[in-house]
């Protein structure tokens, strides 16, 4: 019977909690969250990219083949993939900011290291370790910063953080352009580690999430969190008043943080019976945006500078302009999410974005205008998708296995994008060009149809959705 009762006290004290944080207006305490978020986002971004900016100098100063460029583009790819598994489990039994200022670390020591690699094997081995950090700060940080969001608005809080991230592919183009030819491709890897460094410290100083906090049974961090934020945003909890005819547990959404904290969070429970239909739902749709986004990203500034022949500076800025396409759709997604939903805009991006590439690829995608004019169309509205579904994965879990949720969803982008861009190399080695992009099509296709069976998670609270 006491522990009966012990449940039900901590049970109303979380729900307590949680209606006070969502009570909470956007405040400058969440602003500084997302800025520093933001900022680590935005490096990782940087790094992904940059080898691809890079390449075209690679592949003359190293005489690489096209199958060579597909395997060093997929190296940093197989590192996130083990980054994205151990940083989400560590962001679950150690907290979301400690997860993200070590996977922050590790990225820029050996983004150092990559400006030191002198051969293609040594350069292979730093991308495959730096993408380590790379694959783990990016799921920490969506379920992070998907914690500190209230149900309304929580679309377009979410995406104009997430927007940092095509931000940060856009500016290393951009950067990539002038400091490239001028001083080598080292540059960009300095550009890179250094600074995050820095944000790394930062990202250590933040509050922790205080969703995670509860879910731990901390409530007295929880409580000094939610304290801070009230705050900031000049409100008190005094002035909360649920609904007419709802109760305070209701509007807490309440959750059972004992039985939470005494759990392993076992991978397995991602395929119960629970979670089973979303969770393959959401492998799919990150294979397949992934697949097609990464893809175009990582190996447009070759093909434009090695198959349609552009000088080197032409190709980067040409290669660039996908990053600035994505940049202005997820403007305009940032504010429709919320009155769209998440599963008709991603299913509408898969279709229009399948339809250009096939396209292309029927026209015989010999124009590089035409190329570059649909190849920037395609990649803007199917990189839509990829921030949505930064947004839509953490939502579907319930905080205790949010960022293991996520990393393991985020695992299928870092395989997809492992083997598309290798796959790409062997397709224009027999096949040419035109037929990178009808693969490329077909494969909008497959995440098309499975983005129709997505639930809905506008409008309602993350405790509501993994209920």
């Amino acid at each position: 019977m006491a522990q009966v009762d012990s449940t039900r006290v901590d049970s109303a004290r979380a729900a307590e909690l949680i209606a006070r944080f969502e009570h909470v207006p956007f405040s400058p305490w969440h602003r500084r969250a997302r800025i520093v978020m933001g900022s680590a986002t935005f490096l990782d971004a940087f790094d992904a990219l940059s080898l691809a900016f890079a390449m075209p100098i690679l592949v003359k100063l190293w005489h690489l083949m096209p199958q060579d460029v597909g395997w060093l583009i997929g190296a940093s790819y197989v590192g996130q993939l083990v980054g994205a598994l151990i940083f989400s489990r560590l962001a679950e039994v150690r907290g979301r900011v400690p997860g993200t200022a070590a996977a922050m670390a590790i990225m820029s020591v050996f983004g150092v290291a990559c400006i030191f690699a002198g051969s293609f094997p040594m350069l292979f081995l730093c991308r495959v370790l730096q993408g380590v950090g790379i694959g783990g700060e990016m799921p920490v940080a969506a379920a992070y910063i998907s914690e500190l969001s209230r149900a309304h608005g929580r679309g377009r809080f979410f995406m104009l953080y997430e927007m940092i991230f095509p931000v940060g592919l856009m500016m290393t183009g951009q950067i990539a352009a002038l400091l490239v030819p001028a001083y080598g491709w080292q540059a960009l890897f300095a550009l890179g580690a250094i600074p995050g460094m820095i944000v790394a410290l930062l990202v250590w100083r933040l509050p922790e999430s205080p969703r995670w906090l509860i879910g731990r049974g901390r409530y007295d961090e929880a409580e000094a969190a939610i304290i801070q934020a009230e705050a900031s945003a000049a409100r008190r909890f005094a002035d909360f008043r649920p609904l007419e005819g709802e109760t305070l547990t209701q509007a807490g959404s309440a959750i059972a943080p004992q039985s939470v904290l005494a759990a392993r969070v076992p991978w397995r429970e991602l395929l119960s019976s629970t979670f089973r239909a979303r969770t393959l739902v959401a492998w799919v749709l990150w294979a397949a945006a992934f697949f097609v986004a990464n893809s175009l990203n990582n190996w447009m500034p070759t093909l434009y500078n090695t198959v349609y022949q552009l000088p080197l500076q032409s190709a980067l800025r040409a290669a660039s302009l996908t990053n600035v396409g994505q940049v202005l759709i997820l403007l305009v997604c940032a504010f429709c999410i919320d009155r769209i939903g998440r599963r008709n805009w991603t299913v509408s991006s898969f279709i229009i974005s399948g339809l250009l590439l096939a396209g292309l690829a029927i026209a015989g995608a010999s124009s590089v205008t035409l190329v570059i004019i649909v190849a920037t169309a395609a990649y803007g509205i199917v990189g839509s998708n990829n921030a949505v579904l930064y947004l839509y994965t953490p939502e579907i879990y319930p905080t205790r296995m949010r960022a293991i949720g996520t990393g393991l969803a985020t695992s299928w982008l870092r395989l997809a994008s492992a083997v598309g861009p290798t796959l790409v190399g062997m397709t224009v080695s027999n096949y040419g060009v035109r037929w990178v992009f009808a693969m490329f099509a077909g494969v909008a296709a497959i995440g098309a149809l499975a983005a129709t069976k997505m639930i809905e998670t506008r409008g309602r609270k993350l405790e509501d959705i993994a209920a």
